[in-house]
């Protein structure tokens, strides 16, 4: 044992030091569920475009092929957010979300569950039932994030092409 680790337990059995704890690995305090909405937005207007290319009949060769570069585009842009969507409610569970989160809103494990799934769902099918419940189990997962935090929400349509709904804090 090095000198500096002798002299500072004996300083903490004189002083009878706090444990501090940080909740994540780069204690920045920047967290925000927004991007997780963002993405569960983007995937329901990529689904409502893949539909939409699904309607359209495109006999020549040409216009054809703009459609078959459409629907890739917007499959991977589909999958892309629903993964993004994944990955911003992983942070905000392996990172911002405490025991005592948990305990005062027993749900969260299950809707954080309920994102992954959906997630995957959305990215492996055009599944816009799927889309609107990943949409509004984020938009949940928002109100419990901003309630952590003791700030208001509002719920209101969005100006998004999908006009569903998104949770802001309020201001």
């Amino acid at each position: 044992m090095s000198m500096i680790n002798s002299v500072l337990k004996t300083a903490d059995k004189i002083f009878n030091f706090k444990v501090a704890y940080a909740h994540c690995d780069v204690p920045c305090g920047i967290y925000d569920p927004h991007m997780a909405q963002m993405a569960a937005h983007t995937v329901i207007r990529m689904v409502d475009l893949i539909k939409k290319l699904q309607t359209e009949k495109h006999d020549d060769h040409e216009h054809g092929e703009e459609h078959i570069h459409a629907l890739a585009r917007h499959t991977a842009v589909k999958e892309h957010h629903a993964e993004l969507c994944k990955h911003e409610i992983r942070i905000l569970w392996g990172d911002y979300f405490k025991p005592e989160h948990v305990e005062k809103f027993p749900e969260l494990h299950s809707l954080v569950w309920k994102v992954m799934k959906l997630g995957s769902k959305s990215k492996q099918e055009i599944n816009l039932p799927a889309a609107e419940e990943l949409l509004d189990t984020v938009n949940r997962i928002a109100e419990i994030f901003w309630k952590t935090k003791s700030v208001e929400t509002v719920k209101r349509k969005s100006f998004y092409p999908t006009e569903r709904d998104i949770v802001l804090p309020k201001v």
